[in-house]
């Protein structure tokens, strides 16, 4: 059993790692109005290897990774950092960050299903009812859009897919995540994550690289840059990962609450986004559902 004070610095890093994820996901809005989507995330990457560089070396106290682990590195990093990179900034680039932060709330339900389907644990009906909500918040958020131009409402329908596409991907990430702190350290975890990142993306960073006016871009902007490769590449996978050695999987998906409601904060503060009256009830549906899905139920007393 994990002490008091280090659950509670476990579960505050968890808490933190989402919120940021979610922060980024709305301010990466800006950013794909000046960079293409695959030098922005090719920069990403590429300053957060900068930033972990020293971290890949193996500790001497660290056993060898076994070929079994080393593919699950690659499936870690594939689907949470190189295909969650794609369909998250693509999609917000198609539809608002409040969107992306109601169909993100959906992440707790998703990982459920995939712990049910790959790793055979058992569900109860709260959870069925946590992807019934989401599935109907996703919905009505759809419908919200149902009065926009033909144009605007086909891209904003593939923004809200690419969206949900990076649900999928961030719960594999969570799922695999566990799986990996048993046998390596969150720092050594976040840098070898991100070097597959860097290598899986630069092909296409390159050619999007040599096309590019780089001298056209501001100062803010490239401010934003770095916090948003050092908020995605570093601080929130390994505030995850840290997080996740004290804390099992299932209970840490209540933490993934932070990050729709960062994102549809920020979207609304910051960016100047507004909820409307069927983004509000999708938003509330969503939560809800996260609520099913997370919170234990008290067992009564006998």
């Amino acid at each position: 059993m994990t002490s008091g004070p280090n659950r509670l610095v476990a579960c505050a890093c968890l808490a933190l790692s989402m919120a940021l994820v979610g922060s980024y996901v709305a301010l990466s809005k800006p950013l794909v109005l000046v960079f293409p989507v695959f030098l922005l995330a090719w920069l990403r990457f590429g300053i957060g290897g900068l930033a972990m560089i020293t971290w890949l070396k193996k500790p001497a106290t660290e056993l060898p990774l076994s070929w079994p682990m080393r593919r699950l590195v690659f499936l870690e990093s594939f689907f949470g950092n190189f295909l969650f990179t794609l369909c998250m900034i693509t999609g917000v680039s198609m539809t608002s960050a409040v969107s992306a932060g109601v169909i993100m709330s959906a992440i707790p339900a998703v990982v459920a299903l995939m712990s049910w389907t790959f790793l055979k644990e058992r569900i109860g009906l709260r959870v069925w009812a946590a992807v019934a909500c989401g599935a109907l918040g996703i919905s009505l958020l759809a419908l919200s859009k149902s009065a926009a131009p033909d144009a605007a409402h086909q891209q904003a329908w593939l923004g809200n897919l690419l969206i949900f596409g990076a649900v999928i991907c961030e719960a594999a990430y969570a799922v695999i995540g566990k799986k990996l702190t048993t046998v390596l350290s969150p720092k050594r975890i976040s840098a070898i994550i991100n070097l597959w990142g860097f290598l899986l993306m630069t092909p296409m960073g390159v050619i999007a690289a040599w096309r590019f006016d780089f001298a056209a871009v501001s100062m803010p902007i490239w401010a934003l840059l770095v916090f948003y490769g050092l908020a995605a590449s570093v601080w929130t996978v390994w505030l995850w990962m840290t997080g996740l050695k004290s804390v099992p999987a299932a209970q840490a998906g209540v933490f993934t609450v932070m990050l729709p409601i960062s994102a549809a904060l920020v979207g609304v503060l910051v960016l100047g986004e507004r909820l409307s009256g069927i983004q509000l009830l999708a938003f509330a549906l969503a939560l809800a559902g996260v609520l099913l899905a997370t919170v234990p139920v008290k067992q009564r007393v006998k």
